[in-house]
Parts: structure tokens; sequence; C-alpha cells
């Protein structure tokens, strides 16, 4: 796995940032200047990639491309995968992102100053399409396996790991790259900021992402990339992988209701679905990486729900968006790297900001300090507009 996150430009810079609880969330002075009610974000490090790619591989990627590249130069590494094993092997790419915003803008604004869209450039196209991540990054490390892109929202990444999962799971692939990126520009927000989505608790930007407390007033925008390499078992074993873990079980489920609030049935189906699939109970679970946003409708649903399938063994809840901000379509995959950082170095990163139960986070066991914990399995949580829900459980090797 590899990780280009607001908490560290590498998985070691993160899993401090975990431990510690510190958050990577700023006051963005840009914002201001665009009309943002909040200009509060992620503050996610803008790759240098001049002499690390040739010029045309660099035009063609978006902000979310750029990020993503470098994540999964670590998630490559980390694995143990060179280039001339790629050359030999076929493996694929299915990654959850959103079209990219920046590209889009800046290519309009072009012909609406100069009339001529011939002025736009060769790149723009390969930057502003939903596949900008999977179309550059087959090509730049040139993948021959299953390529495309997972659009379902904030569930996205989450999505395209479950769905490559299933595709190895049929033996219809051995190897694919799958994650979620995210970009962090204003582009990328303003519909949301209109909507009043965003916490306006600008005077303390560390404190304004608050899954779960009462005081809790919207969600802080952020973004970057995680990356993850899934094999089937004996090709990893085969090629001497360092196996990090399990994906046991993939739950999903469409709510069928209100396009942008919460469903607690259909979060209950796809954490059922999940448990299912994996073949356990609920006391199996360890810890529960929860998709609370820190927005009062949402966190309130997922509380409901997850005391109503985990009400009896009560594990372990965080939600490290209150470290992160949310990280929208990047999120499924980034909250798989931030638990399995805590599986493997045995412990649970606290949710931060978390200072005053509602009626419903109440009945959760909530970590509210980093904790000490040996973690054999965990689950993670991911709902999307459209009532787009999927669950990942995870276990040890």
């Amino acid at each position: 796995m590899g990780i280009w996150s607001c908490l560290g430009d590498n998985l070691d810079e993160v899993k401090k940032s975990l431990f510690e609880g510190k958050s990577g969330i700023v006051y963005d002075v840009e914002r201001e200047d665009w009309g943002y009610r909040s200009c509060l974000t992620g503050k996610v490090t803008t790759p240098q990639l001049k002499g690390v790619l040739d010029r045309r591989a660099r035009v063609q990627l978006s902000q979310e491309a750029e990020y993503a590249y470098l994540s999964t130069l670590e998630a490559f590494k980390n694995a143990g995968i060179e280039q001339d094993w790629i050359d030999k092997n076929e493996v694929g790419i299915l990654f959850g992102n959103d079209s990219s915003a920046k590209a889009v803008m800046e290519a309009i604004d072009i012909v609406r100053a100069k009339k001529d869209t011939t002025l736009i450039g060769s790149g723009s196209i390969f930057q502003s399409m939903n596949c900008t991540v999977t179309m550059n990054l087959s090509t730049i490390f040139k993948l021959k396996g299953i390529n495309f892109t997972v659009s379902a929202a904030c569930a996205s990444g989450s999505h395209s790991i479950g769905m490559a999962y299933l595709m190895i799971k049929w033996g219809l692939q051995n190897h694919i790259l799958c994650g979620g990126a995210q970009e962090v520009n204003p582009f990328a927000f303003g519909s949301f900021d209109g909507l009043s989505a965003f916490s306006v608790r600008q005077d303390e930007p560390t404190k304004a992402s608050r899954p779960f407390d009462r005081d809790r007033d919207g969600l802080v925008p952020s973004g970057g990339s995680a990356s993850l390499i899934l094999e089937d078992y004996e090709s990893a074993v085969k090629r001497g992988a360092p196996i990090l873990a399990e994906v046991l079980g993939y739950g999903f489920s469409s709510n069928g209701e209100h396009i942008s609030n919460s469903s607690v049935n259909g979060q209950v189906r796809s954490l059922e679905n999940a448990l299912k699939d994996a073949k356990i109970s609920a006391g199996d679970i360890d810890y529960i990486n929860a998709h609370a946003t820190s927005t009062p409708g949402g966190d309130k649903a997922e509380a409901m729900a997850i005391d109503q399938v985990f009400g009896q063994s009560r594990p372990l809840v965080s939600s490290t968006k209150s470290m992160t901000g949310h990280e929208c379509w990047m999120a499924g995959a980034s909250e798989i790297v931030y638990s399995m950082l805590m599986m493997q170095n045995d412990f649970v990163a606290p949710n931060i900001n978390f200072e005053n139960p509602d009626e419903a986070s109440a009945k959760l066991n909530i970590a509210t300090k980093t904790v000490d914990k040996k973690i054999t399995t965990f689950l993670s949580n991911s709902f999307g507009f459209g009532g787009t829900n999927s669950t990942l459980i995870i276990k040890k090797i």
C-alpha cells in the first residue's frame, strides 16, 4: 500500500500522525477570494514531478492523478513489484475518483478568454476525464489487466477495493492496483460549500472536524491518494510478496431513498452483507473505522446503524476524518490504509475532537484517545450521495 495524504507524504509520516492524533486541517486564504463560506481544507503537499516523469506524462496528469502516481510508486515499492515484473504479468487497475473540476475550469477559461479551442492544449482532455487516474497510471506503468474507474461518490475508493476483491475471487485477475484519489483545489468544492455542508469553525481549523460530537457543524473537505495492491494468495506467495492482510468481506447496498440523506436501513444492510460475505459474526470485529464525516445527520444515522449491528459486542470505533477531514472519492481507500497502519502497529487512532456525545453516538465505544490494542479484524464503512454504501472487512495475516 501507499499514501499521499494531509497526514503525511508516506506511510511512516501518516502512521506517526495517526498515533499522535495530529490533524491535517488548515485555513486556506485562497478560498476567501473565491467567496467560500468555509475556507477550511486538508493541506496536501503539492507533488514535484519535474525530473521524475517526462513532460508529456506530466501535462496529462490532473491534480488527483499526480497524487495517485506518488501513492502508487510507494505501493509498488512496498509490494516488491518492479517494472520488469509488471511487464511480464497482467496487472489491472481500478481506482475511485471524480473528474477534475480544476482541469475542466481551466480549459473553459482559456476558451472564454481566447475564443480558440486549439489553445486548450493536448493534455487537458486526459486531465479532465473521469478516468484520469486509470488512463494515466495504466499508461505510465504499462498495466495490461482490467482498467476502469469506479465512480460512486464518497464510497468510490472502497468500491474499487471491493470490485478488485471480486475480480480476483472470481479468477478473472491475479493482480490489481486499486485505490482512491481526490483533488483539493477550490474548484472542486464550491458546490459543496454552497450547500452549507462545510464546518465554519474557522477560528480553530484543527478542531473543526468533529465526527460523532454533539456540536459538529459540518465536514471539512480534503483529498490526496491511497493505493493498494491486491493479489490472489497463491500468486502472492509464489513471488514472495510481503502479505499484509486478507480482504475477508465486501458488503454493499443502495438506500433507494433520498439523494443526499443517509439511511440507517441501507447502512445496516451493507454492514450485514459484509459480515455474511466474510462468514464471521459481529463479535469478531475488533475495530470499526467509521465513515462519519462530521455532519449532523450522517453521523447520527451511522451511529444508529453501528449500534443496531454491533450493540452487543461494542468494538472500538473512530473516524479518522476527525484528523483528515473528508477525503471524498479517496476516503474509502485511504481509510483502509489508515486502519492497516493501526493493525500493523497495535493501536487504534483517536476520534479527536469528540468531547460530548449526542443521543446516538453515546451508545458507541468511541476511542477518544490513542488506544493500545491488537487488531486482528477490522471493518471500514464508506457511504456516498445517491445512497451508495460500501463496507469492507480486513483480516490480519
